[in-house]
């Protein structure tokens, strides 16, 4: 019997090879997308190939990064980037009209490795001595057009102390998450969108800006004028607004708003 049966698996074996050769890969769905959303979105491409056939290739970046992916010319079929990244793009008509579409919202926040006491951020005045006596701060780097990091910069020069954190600022690599130095023990306290600080294992999240020093951005889903897989794309804009994503985005720490 087992020599039958062997004889039989041997016969197959063409045959199964031949249908594995045959069988076509997930078609591919390349995306540009802002870090401000990797968290939330890496959970949610699995369940749009499954519901689709698309495998989404997401590249990260910040929206800078983005937008100057998309105007030097390279190919994709989402970009998913914040409100003014995109209505630049939809100015030079690099995305197509009517295909934009909210995606959430985010705040900028201040995280602490995992298990480490939890300044006091609460007040501009708070946050002036937190950042004070930390031994060293991470965000993103503003040559880098991080939104985060561009707007922290102004928030130190309104703090009256950016000239005494230059020594005590590190940067995370262009379009990196900032939490990841804290993790690693070069600093104490990392600034950038919360959901981008809540996706790093090892940091904890201590809230967001005050009030009157906070930004909040907006990202938004579109589709480029040379998508190869428009109606895919405008599927995975649409997939990204249905119920199932939004209790994931609000799981990582984005705002949606009623729509």
């Amino acid at each position: 019997m087992n020599k039958i049966l062997g004889q039989v698996a041997a016969g197959l074996a063409p045959l199964l090879l031949a249908l594995q050769v045959s069988s076509p890969p997930p078609a591919e769905l390349s995306a540009f997308m802002s870090v401000g959303v990797q968290s939330a979105v890496e959970v949610l491409m699995p369940t749009f190939q499954k519901a689709s056939g698309y495998r989404v290739v997401p590249t990260w970046g910040t929206a800078a990064m983005v937008s100057k992916r998309v105007q030097d010319g390279e190919a994709a079929d989402v970009l998913v980037s914040t409100r003014a990244g995109m209505d630049d793009l939809l100015k030079e008509g690099k995305v197509m009209v009517g295909s934009d579409a909210l995606v959430a919202r985010s705040r900028v926040g201040v995280a602490v490795r995992s298990g480490t006491p939890k300044p006091d951020i609460a007040t501009a005045a708070a946050l002036r001595r937190a950042l004070l006596a930390a031994r060293a701060i991470a965000y993103s780097n503003p040559a880098a057009g991080g939104t985060s990091g561009v707007h922290f910069a102004t928030v130190l020069e309104r703090l009256g102390i950016a000239e005494q954190m230059k020594a005590r600022t590190k940067f995370p690599p262009p379009g990196g998450l900032a939490a990841t130095l804290l993790v690693s023990g070069e600093v104490d306290l990392a600034v950038q969108q919360m959901p981008e600080l809540a996706g790093v294992e090892g940091s904890e999240l201590v809230g967001p800006l005050p009030a009157d020093l906070q930004l909040v951005t907006t990202f938004v889903a579109g589709v480029p004028t040379t998508a190869k897989h428009a109606d895919a794309a405008k599927a995975f804009v649409r997939f990204l607004q249905s119920p199932e994503a939004v209790a994931i985005l609000k799981a990582k720490g984005l705002e949606v708003p009623a729509r």
